[in-house]
């Protein structure tokens, strides 16, 4: 057999050449195509969101950074945009605010303007096909059961308690999240059926190939409860790796006798879990491959870029003996290492993630375009993307719009307004707006609005994003979980480090699947990274990775993956798999300053994202970058900002 029979018969076990939910459907029923890729005949404001049957949540294939939402943007980047670009059009449209991005900050945006001038006429603009930004929705009907999975930002969550304005923002849109998981949350369904968290270990990087239930990740651990030393006993680990694993585990040795908890966690600061592990705890190098990849869901790399007093505030393992006092310390201006250990905000986890949150404030602006009252129904709501933008409303929401230039009319010192352009299907366009909030990502900020002063710019440049990868794959049903007793499983040298059942949450009409017999949605998360470059080229690197990585590699390595995982439960690859959505986000979270690389006593009126949120005459930022903090309160908060920058200059 050659190396292609070769290829394609092992294709041909794992599935690939099986008709599974790829195309365009709405309802169970197809969709032309054409609705989503083609503009009709609407005029220079038309476009597929026009048509009533336009709806992206049901899309699978390649979402997230989908082809078609970045091409213009990497044009302009590398300076062949405007070579090529037609002449722009003018559409003469006057606004009160043009916001670039329809992320939770531009939505907020939006939201906070118009309290400010109720009677103000927004235009947002947003590169993608869909709104939300990074809290994307997936959505699914397997069997004619509807089933939602966050695409992106998952859960309501912080390290720090939220904000007076972004509480106040979630309450007034009926979001209440300590009410909603008491009422909501349905962990239970998974400790009844004795199912917890597992780790697999692959042949290649640990010789063979095993799943160990009883110690690993999952969102309810209900399965049998195993110790770390009958865990280990199972691994396919040396003696001495086991051994040391343990230690780290359960041990209560002080590795830092003589210092008291502030210089501890000083120390802890400065160096890598990896290096903790390997110079502090003195572990054999052998454990690192079974740690490396549990931070990769938290910050995008692993533990060698990860500072250890972060990954004992994630409760890390290691520092038990260390007795460390609860609380952070401070570094860079307004961000801290070792996040409250014991604090933070509030948690809660919509079905479709905080892509619920963006529908809401979408309901606020539009009512017409989300149906329903409450924060119960919005989950549930079919969003009516043909209201979106029409011409008789006050805030008009326009998509597959990249914004390519901002620029203010006149001297940024005493500019009357901004002059915005932005391409939609070929063609260039130009509006004009008293104001205008850029509230897209820092990084795209100087090729939009290049006349910044290059201080500005260059701070703009430096918050790299974190590249991601959540895989959202509906499966014929979760027998194969229900045999081996586990929920999740950490996989640290695998394609993709982790795999779990949907978190179950019933809300309003939405129920979570109860038993293995139905289908349901497993998330499965990579977040390519470098071990041993400095963080943000580590993103650099991970980010060209994702943009060259074709759909069929991210189907094969599912199939792959789940197939040798799941082997022991009966799981075919081929036959229990019904669909698959790859959101790719090549530029995700928002890069949260490191003191393993960053300059840890920079004054906070010098970091880059203070620098770089800069008011630039009627030009404003807001976006999670500007905060430094990969959150969605920061995108809230930064959206504030910006809002009473420009309210405060229009009042002068």
């Amino acid at each position: 057999m050659t190396d292609k029979e070769s290829k394609q018969a092992d294709d041909h076990e794992l599935g690939m050449d099986r008709k599974i939910d790829r195309r365009d459907f709405l309802n169970g029923l197809a969709v032309s195509a054409l609705a989503l890729t083609t503009a009709p005949a609407f005029g220079a404001d038309g476009a597929p969101q026009d048509l009533p049957t336009y709806y992206p949540p049901v899309l699978n294939g390649m979402r997230g950074d989908n082809p078609g939402s970045f091409e213009v943007a990497h044009a302009l980047r590398d300076g062949r945009f405007w070579a090529t670009a037609k002449h722009f059009e003018d559409l003469n449209h006057v606004y009160d605010l043009v916001i670039s991005g329809a992320g939770i900050s531009g939505l907020s945006a939006a939201y906070f303007y118009r309290q400010a001038v109720p009677d103000a006429r927004i235009l947002i603009l947003d590169n993608h096909d869909d709104f939300g930004g990074h809290a994307r929705r997936n959505e699914f009907h397997l069997r004619h059961h509807l089933e939602l999975l966050n695409g992106g930002t998952m859960l309501i969550d912080s390290p720090r308690p939220y904000s007076r304005v972004a509480s106040t923002l979630l309450d007034e849109l009926g979001i209440k999240p300590t009410a909603l998981a008491k009422a909501c949350d349905r962990p239970g369904i998974y400790r009844e059926l004795k199912l917890g968290g597992s780790t697999f270990f692959d042949a290649e990087t640990f010789g063979q190939d095993k799943l160990v239930p009883g110690q690993g990740m999952s969102w309810a651990n209900g399965g049998k409860h195993v110790s770390w030393s009958d865990f280990l006993q199972q691994a396919p680990l040396s003696d001495v790796v086991k051994q040391d694993i343990l230690r780290i585990e359960t041990g209560t040795e002080d590795y830092m006798p003589g210092l008291t908890s502030d210089e501890k966690k000083d120390r802890l600061s400065r160096i890598s879990y990896r290096d903790f592990l390997l110079d502090i705890v003195k572990a054999n190098p052998g454990v690192i491959p079974f740690y490396q990849a549990r931070t990769h869901g938290e910050w995008g790399v692993g533990i060698d870029a990860e500072p250890a007093l972060d990954c004992w505030a994630m409760g890390l393992p290691g520092f038990q003996g260390l007795h460390l006092k609860p609380g952070a310390i401070h570094r860079m201006g307004n961000t801290a290492a070792g996040y409250e250990a014991t604090g933070g905000s509030a948690k809660f986890h919509f079905p479709d993630g905080n892509a619920s949150i963006a529908r809401l404030l979408v309901r606020a602006l539009i009512p017409a375009a989300m149906p329903g009252h409450t924060v119960e129904d919005v989950v549930t709501a079919k969003a009516v993307y043909d209201e979106l933008d029409r011409a008789t409303q006050a805030v008009r929401i326009r998509l597959s719009s990249t914004v390519v230039g901002a620029r203010n009319i006149g001297h940024p010192d005493s500019s009357q307004g901004v002059e915005i352009a932005y391409s939609r299907m070929g063609e260039v366009y130009r509006v004009r707006a008293k104001s205008c909030i850029l509230a897209s990502w820092n990084m795209m900020i100087p090729y939009i609005c290049p006349e910044l002063p290059e201080k500005q710019k260059e701070a703009l440049h430096q918050l790299v994003k974190v590249p991601l990868v959540y895989v959202s794959v509906g499966l014929r049903n979760w027998h194969a979980f229900d045999r081996l007793g586990i929920s999740g499983i950490y996989s640290p040298g695998s394609y993709y480090s982790s795999t779990f059942l949907n978190m179950p949450v019933d809300i309003g009409s939405y129920k979570s699947v109860r038993s293995p017999d139905e289908p349901i949605l497993i998330q499965m998360v990579r977040t390519p990274c470098k071990p041993g470059l400095p963080e943000r080229d580590q993103h650099r690197a991970g980010r060209y990775e994702l943009l060259a990585t074709s759909l069929e590699t991210f189907e094969r390595n599912v199939r792959n993956q789940l197939g040798r995982m799941l082997k022991d439960g009966g799981f075919n690859p081929a036959e229990d798999i019904m669909a698959i959505t790859v959101n790719r986000w090549a530029h995700g979270y928002a890069y949260e300053y490191n003191p393993l690389f960053d300059n840890f006593n920079t004054p906070y009126d010098q970091l880059p994202n203070v620098v770089g949120r800069k008011r630039f005459g009627r030009i404003t930022i807001a976006n999670s970058d500007s905060g430094a903090a990969a959150y969605t309160d920061s995108a809230i908060d930064q959206a504030h900002r910006a809002v009473q920058e420009l309210v405060t200059l229009e009042r002068l």
